[in-house]
This record gives structure tokens, sequence and C-alpha cells, in this order.
């Protein structure tokens, strides 16, 4: 054991030291033993701790001489700084009250110990009696130590007693004020955070690193953001590391990526936080080309990924659907003993690129599971069509003791709703907050709207959204409308689609379903109202848009668009493949071309789909026997979901296609929706 590290914690005056050394010296000599305590022999030990004990001390009481110590014995004040520094509250409170009874005090570094004591005990009342002791009968001490018992009240989140404090403080320091700041933007007081640090300037105290640090987590919007970055600049913290990266993250909260990646840019040096904060921004903020691009910029400056690298660009590749991206990330993220955040990661990457064998095998290799392991796999078996295995697997969940919580019942719940699971739906959601303590939310109400709709319960489901407790907003109302187009109801359809409107006056989709729904009830006029209401207020459907990675490289399509090199061909090979069909049945259901519930219509729109055309490029390019996965930005027609089917069946292969909704998994000639969607 070496006494030195101990003599250096007491951060004594170097004269105390000397003279202490010098004691402590004599004791050695008194006892050769001590040289080598390995050696001692057993019944020598106690004694030499005791001496040493007592040299230290008289060490720490030179280096922190107080004149109000003289009428304490030595033996209560050594007792007293033994008791703090080895962390004995009794015996520390026991000897406090003496000190307290005899009106004597120890220094700011002994109080401070016994601050710590108590904040890692949680013992609140012993703390407040040392904030009452050391500011008994006219004793100041020093803004360290108010500081130190400041931050006492703030960790046991008694924000008005540190306030107090604060105010009665005869001089604040930078310290003293960061504290504060950082105490009510993890409070969520942003305005008193902002207070806070304008009263700071006006005192003419310079906000440091940390603070800002803290001040940037208390903006409530881009305008605040921005004043504080310009007042960072102005006084030249704009250079450090964590202010950067603070700022980088706060611009990304808000939507501001370009600033973001100005912020980064402008940095001259960079270490593996900063790269992780903007990475990370860029996953979170659905830019996942530009985070992948960043990643490949970190690795060309020579940092090495570690686990919250991964984590984000597996986010990157998860918005993307860029699967094998992905399994490129996963080999990365085998050379680590990774986290459950890492494992979770990977998981959802897995299941929301529409592998679900390979998010099989990692989920049962986890060696440990959290709430979110177990709603990912619920919600990725519901979105990818396995509904059945959706529902054992939240059995399974809570056989085994774990807790659901918002986002497992809504998996839940999708899966009910994309299963026809009618009664059994319903009893989830009449159950989900007596059983579970779950209110129900917006998106709860969602997918039970959506269930009755879709089996045709529309009266059920449009009672359900006048009674439902959150206000109904757009998609609410348009998965009622989208039940009503399913079947046919022109009234309900016209209200629905009303109150959409009323929410979102620019929202193509509803004008396209509503006119679509007067057209297959040969409401006409009706229809063309709908069209030159489009017309007049310029609103404008997105074009469908499906896209595939073949080689590392995203190969997109796009409704008449003819830039890809190899659309030639791929159209010859689109309509061989459908002549072909014909001859085993396959007839198009013109149907979807008035329907157009996605955008995609005017003549000979079936044929040219862009999930058509993905699919038929996915087979040519794609070696046999490997899946088709293609992403699409709008909801497939039944018309393709049809010619998916049965290209599948025919070509003996596997086809994924992902919507915003759902994905569809195309084998032997049948959906894994079971053509229920």
């Amino acid at each position: 054991m070496s006494f030195c590290l101990i003599i250096v914690l007491l951060i004594p005056r170097r004269r105390s030291i000397t003279l202490g050394l010098k004691q402590l010296s004599s004791d050695l000599k008194r006892y050769p033993q001590m040289k080598s305590i390995s050696s001692c022999k057993p019944n020598f030990i106690p004694g030499i701790a005791a001496i040493t004990t007592q040299s230290l001390l008289r060490i720490h009481h030179q280096a922190h001489a107080n004149p109000l110590q003289s009428t304490l014995p030595p033996t209560q004040l050594d007792d007293f700084t033994a008791a703090c520094y080895r962390r004995d509250l009794p015996a520390a409170m026991k000897a406090l009250s003496f000190m307290q009874k005899h009106q004597i005090w120890a220094d700011s570094v002994t109080y401070s110990e016994l601050i710590k004591c108590c904040l890692a005990r949680g013992a609140v009342q012993e703390g407040k009696l040392v904030h009452k002791h050391v500011f008994s009968a006219g004793y100041q001490p020093k803004t360290f130590l108010i500081n130190t018992l400041i931050n006492m009240y703030v960790k046991f989140n008694l924000l008005d007693e540190a306030r107090e404090l604060f105010n009665q403080m005869p001089e604040r320091n930078v310290v003293s004020w960061t504290t504060m700041i950082a105490a009510f933007s993890n409070a969520g007081m942003k305005d008193e955070a902002l207070m806070f640090l304008i009263f700071m300037l006006r005192n003419g105290v310079s906000p440091n690193m940390f603070t800002y640090s803290s001040v940037l987590q208390a903006c409530s919007g881009l305008p605040s953001l921005r004043q504080i970055h310009c007042n960072i600049t102005k006084v030249g913290s704009d250079s450090d590391v964590f202010v950067r990266s603070a700022l980088i993250d706060n611009y990304s909260k808000w939507g501001e990526l370009p600033n973001a990646l100005t912020v980064f840019n402008e940095m001259k040096t960079r270490d593996l936080i900063v790269w992780n904060s903007v990475i990370g921004a860029f996953a979170q903020n659905s830019d996942g080309d530009e985070a992948l691009n960043l990643f490949k910029r970190m690795k060309r400056c020579g940092f090495l990924a570690d686990q919250a690298t991964l984590t984000s660009v597996l986010r990157a590749c998860t918005g993307l659907a860029l699967l094998e991206l992905g399994r490129q990330v996963h080999v990365h993220v085998l050379k680590y003993n990774r986290d459950l955040i890492l494992s979770n990661a990977l998981l959802d990457m897995y299941c929301k690129c529409g592998s679900m064998e390979d998010a099989k095998f990692e989920f049962t290799r986890m060696t440990r599971k959290d709430v979110i392991s177990w709603s990912t796999m619920i919600i990725g078996l519901a979105q990818n069509g396995f509904s059945h295995e959706a529902i054992e697997m939240f059995q399974v969940m809570t056989n085994s003791g774990i807790k659901p919580n918002y986002v497992t019942i809504l998996g839940v719940l999708f899966a009910c709703s994309h299963a026809g699971l009618v009664d059994k739906g319903r009893s989830y959601f009449q159950s989900m907050e007596k059983v579970f303590g779950i209110k129900p939310g917006r998106e709860h109400y969602g997918c039970m709207v959506d269930l009755l709709g879709r089996a045709g319960k529309l009266n059920e489901a449009v009672e359900l959204v006048h009674n439902m407790e959150p206000e109904p907003d757009v998609v609410m109302w348009r998965t009622l409308l989208g039940a009503c187009r399913i079947h046919r109801n022109m009234d309900l359809a016209a209200y629905a689609a009303k109150r959409v409107l009323d929410l979102d006056p620019d929202d193509p989709g509803t004008y396209i379903l509503l006119s679509n729904i007067y057209v297959n009830s040969s409401r006409w006029e009706d229809a063309e109202q709908v069209r030159k209401i489009m017309r007049n207020n310029n609103v404008r459907k997105e074009p469908g848009c499906s896209w595939i990675e073949v080689d590392k490289k995203i190969h997109a399509f796009i409704l008449r668009d003819n830039s890809h090199p190899n659309i030639d061909e791929i159209r010859r090979k689109l309509i061989h493949y459908v002549q072909r069909l014909r001859e085993v049945g396959y007839v198009p259901d013109t149907s979807f071309v008035l329907q157009d519930v996605e955008g995609e219509q005017m003549e000979d729109p079936l044929l040219y789909h862009s999930e058509k055309l993905a699919i038929v490029y996915g087979l040519m390019a794609l070696t046999k026997g490997k899946t088709v996965r293609i992403r699409k930005n709008l909801r497939i027609c039944g018309d393709c979901h049809l010619f998916a089917k049965l290209l599948a069946q025919m070509e003996d292969r596997n086809i994924v296609i992902r919507d915003p909704i759902r994905y569809h998994h195309f084998q032997g000639g049948v959906c894994s929706c079971g053509d229920y969607w």
C-alpha cells in the first residue's frame, strides 16, 4: 500500500506537507517494519495502521489550518476527519454533533467529504444538518463548500433549497452559476436556465464549456439556440469539442442538419465523440445517406468505430433498408462485447430490412433482453406479416415476467389489425390499462380503427373515433377513409374526407382516394369535382418510387422516368413476364387504374408501376436464389401485389416488398400478409 497516494488526495499546502512528512518519517524510524507492509507480521499491522493514520491526520490539519479548531480536543477532530474520509456516516455525524455543541468547525475539504458521503447514502436529513452546522454562529463557509452544498441539494432534487442557498451566497463563481443552470436544464426548467445565463453574464462571470453544454440543453427553439451560438462564438468557446458536440446535437434536434454539419466542418480538431454526434444526428433524422458518408469520412481520418458509432450506422442502414450494408456493419459488431443498445439496433435493422430469419437468430443469441428487445421482435413480426407469431411472442414475453410498454401493445394491436383478429384485438385494447397500466394513446386507437374498419365494422369504428380521449388526428380520419374505400361506403367516406381536409387541406392522397371511391360507384360528376378542386388548389400527388440494392448500389425506379440505363431491357423483360403470367391465369386488375390509390395512373399504368420495374430488374441482376428486396414510398396496389405473388411462384424466387405500412414476403404463390392488407 502506498501512503503517498493518500497524502496527495488531502491537497495540503507545501510547507505543511514538509512538516507532516518529517513526523511521518520519525514514525517510520520508530517502526522499521513499516517500510514494507507486505512483509509485516500480522501482529504489527494494527499498530502500524494507527501510527500512520495519526501522522496523516497531522499532515491534513497542518495543511487546512482553521483558527476555530484550537479549542477542539485533537482526538475529536481526528475522529471526525477520519470518519469523513472513510465514509463512516454515523461516526461522522456523532462527531459533528459534538462540534456543533461546542461551536467549532473543521475545514471545507473535510465537510465536502462528508457531503459526498451523504449523497452516496441518500442521507437528505444528515446533509441538511451539515448545512445548518457550517452556517451556525456566524461561521462563513468558503465558496467552494457552498457550491458543494448546492450540488448536494441538486442531486437530491431539492431545487428550491438549492436556489435559496444560491441566493444567499455573498460571492458566486462560474461553478455556482453552472451548477444551477445545469440543474434547471436537467429538470426541464428551460426558461429558468436561460434566465440564469443572462444574470450570470450581467454579473460579469464568464461561462465555461460546462455552462454552455448545460444551457444548450435548455434551448426551446431555434431563436434561442442561434443566440447562444452567437454568444459562444463571441467569447471564443466554439473551439471546445464538448460545446461543438452539444451544438451539433441541438441543431439536429430541431431538424437543422445543414447547420449541424456546418458546425462540424468548421472544427479544426475532432474526436470520436464529435464524429458520433454528427453521424447519430443524421441517422436519427432519417438522412441515412449523409450518415453513411460521414462514417466513411471518419474511417478515412483514421478513427476506429465504437459501439455508439455502429449503433448510428445500423440506424442509417435501417432507414434506407440496406440489408447487405447492414450485414457488413454486423461484421464490425462481432469485434465487440456489444451492449444491449447495439444488440437492439442490430435486431431492429434486420426486422426493418425484412430479414426475419436473421432477426430471429440474433434474438435467440442475445444473453440479455429488455422490453425494447421484445417489442422490436413483436413489431417486426407483425409488420412482416407474421401476426400470429407476434402474438405468441407477446405471450412468451409476459409469461417470462417482462412488463410490456406503450410500444409493445402497439405492436400487438398492429398484429391483430393486419390479421383480422377483431375479438383478440378488442380484448387487448380494452384490458391494456387494467392489466398492464398503459393508457391507450392515439396510436392504439388508430390500430383499433384500422382493425374495425378492415373487418367492415364501420359504425363501431366511427363510434370509437368520436369517443376517444385524445383528439382524433388526420391519420385517424384517413384510416377510416381507407376502410370506406374497401367497403364502398360513400356517405361515411365523404364525411371522413372532409375531416381529413379540414386538418390537412393539401393532402393529395385524400383527394385521390375520394375521387376513386366516386369512380368505383359511377359517380362521375363527384369524381370530376374532386379532381377540379385538386387542380385549383395546385395539389400534386407524390409519384410512386421503388428502389433496390444491387452490388452495393441503389437503383431507383419512378413512374414515367426513363433514366435507368437498362430501362429498355427491363421493359421488354416485364412484357415477357406479363405474357407468361397471363398463360397461368394472371388478369390485370384494371380497377386500380381508376383507383389510383398511390399515384400511378393514366394509360398503361399497371404495366409500368415502379415496383414491377424494380422486381424485374432484381430478377435480371441478382443471382439465382437470392431474395429480391424492394422498398417503395407508397402503399402497394392490388394488381402489383397479385403480379409479385404469381411471379415469385413462377420463377421460384423470394420477393420482399417494403411499403410505408408493412412488408410483403412473396414465396410459392402466397404472401405473408395473407392478402389482407
